[in-house]
C-alpha cells in the first residue's frame, strides 16, 4: 500500500499510531513500527530526560522508523525539542499549537514534521512554513479536540494544501481507512484502537472501559477552558459538565483535571480518572497485538474496496 505518506516516512503501510500522552510509550511505538506502520512516542508533559529514555528504548526494540509527538504547550517543550534533535528522531508530530519556532532545528536533522490541525487556516499557514504533511484530526477523536468532524474537515484540508494529509478521528477499522482515502487523505492515524493493543502499557481497567463502551459513551468536557477534551463518561466528566453548567471559572475546571489522565492510565481509576478515548471506542472489541491490528486493517481493506466497486458496477 503505497501513498505519499508511506513513501515520505519509509513505512510499509500509511498507518500512524496516535502519540497519546502516558499511553504511547516505546513499547507500543516499536510494536507498531515493527508491524509496518509508524509508531509514535507521546511526549505529553514528559520531562526531557524521560523522553530520552523512551527514545533509546524504542531504538532497542526496533530499527524501523518511529516518531515522537510533542505537545507545544508542555512546560518542558524547549528541552524536549533539544532531546528530539540530539537523538535525531526521524518523524515529529506536533499538537496544541504552531511548531514554526522549532522547524529549522528539526529540519536540520532531516526530521519529517507533521503537525496535527483542526482547521483549514492553520493547515495553510503550516504548509507555507514548510512542514512535510498534516494530520487533519476531527471532533470524533479522543483527547483534545476541535469542533469540525473528520468527514467535513479532511476534504477541506486536502483541497486547501498540496502536501499529504493524514486523517484522524473516529477511525478504527478498514471501513474508516477506506472512507479517509475517499476523502482525499493518504494515510490514517488511530489512537483509541491502539490503546487496546497488547503492547500498550495502560492499565487493564482503561482498556476494558474502551472495549465495553458503546456509541454514546464519550463526552466532551472543558469547552469553556478553550481546551476541550473527549473522554469516556464517568463520575469525573459528570462533575466537570456540572461545573461548566453552573458557570464555574475555567481555572477551577482545569485544576480539577490535573493528574487525572495519569490516575486513569497508571492507577486504573476509570471512575475519577480521565479516560481519554474517541467515538470509535464502540468499534474496539478486543485486545490484540499491534501487528494483528494492522494485519486486520490491511487484510480487510481490499474487501471494502471490492464492495464499493460492486456497488459502482451495478
Amino acid at each position: 500500500m503505497k501513498t505519499r505518506v508511506s513513501e515520505l516516512l519509509g513505512i510499509d503501510y500509511p498507518i500512524l499510531q496516535g502519540g497519546m500522552a502516558w499511553a504511547a510509550t516505546a513499547e507500543l511505538a516499536a510494536a507498531v513500527s515493527e508491524a509496518g506502520g509508524l509508531g509514535i512516542i507521546g511526549a505529553g508533559n514528559m520531562p526531557a530526560d524521560q523522553l530520552e529514555e523512551q527514545i533509546k528504548k524504542a531504538r532497542l526494540l526496533t530499527n524501523r522508523p518511529f516518531g515522537v509527538n510533542v505537545m507545544l504547550l508542555s512546560p518542558y517543550i524547549d528541552d524536549v525539542i533539544d532531546v528530539v534533535v540530539r537523538n535525531k528522531v526521524p518523524v515529529v508530530t506536533t499538537g496544541a499549537g504552531n511548531p514554526g519556532k522549532y522547524l529549522d532545528a528539526l529540519k536540520a536533522i532531516g526530521a519529517k514534521v507533521i503537525p496535527v490541525v483542526a482547521n483549514v487556516a492553520l493547515a495553510r499557514r503550516l504548509e507555507r512554513l514548510g512542514v512535510d504533511a498534516l494530520i487533519a484530526e476531527g471532533h470524533e477523536a479522543g483527547g483534545h479536540v476541535g469542533e469540525t468532524t473528520t468527514l467535513a474537515l479532511v476534504p477541506q484540508v486536502v483541497d486547501a494544501v498540496s502536501i499529504p494529509v493524514i486523517a484522524a478521528g473516529g477511525i478504527a477499522d478498514a471501513r474508516g481507512m477506506a472512507a479517509a482515502f475517499a476523502l482525499g487523505a493518504e494515510g490514517v492515524q488511530m489512537g483509541t484502537r491502539f490503546v487496546c493493543a497488547a503492547e500498550c502499557v495502560v492499565h487493564e481497567n482503561y482498556k476494558k472501559a474502551i472495549i465495553e463502551a458503546g456509541d454514546r459513551d464519550t463526552v466532551v468536557t472543558g469547552r469553556i477552558t478553550g481546551h476541550p477534551v473527549r473522554c469516556l463518561r464517568n463520575r469525573l466528566t459528570k462533575q466537570m459538565l456540572a461545573m461548566e453548567a453552573e458557570g464555574c471559572k475555567p481555572e477551577d475546571i482545569e485544576k480539577l483535571g490535573v493528574g487525572r489522565l495519569r490516575r486513569a492510565v497508571v492507577e486504573g481509576d476509570v471512575d475519577e480518572g480521565s479516560v481519554m478515548a474517541g467515538q470509535s471506542s464502540g468499534l474496539v472489541r478486543e485486545i490484540q497485538p499491534a501487528a494483528e491490528i494492522i494485519k486486520e486493517l490491511i487484510g480487510n481493506f481490499p474487501k471494502v474496496i471490492q464492495r464499493l466497486t460492486a456497488i459502482v458496477e451495478s
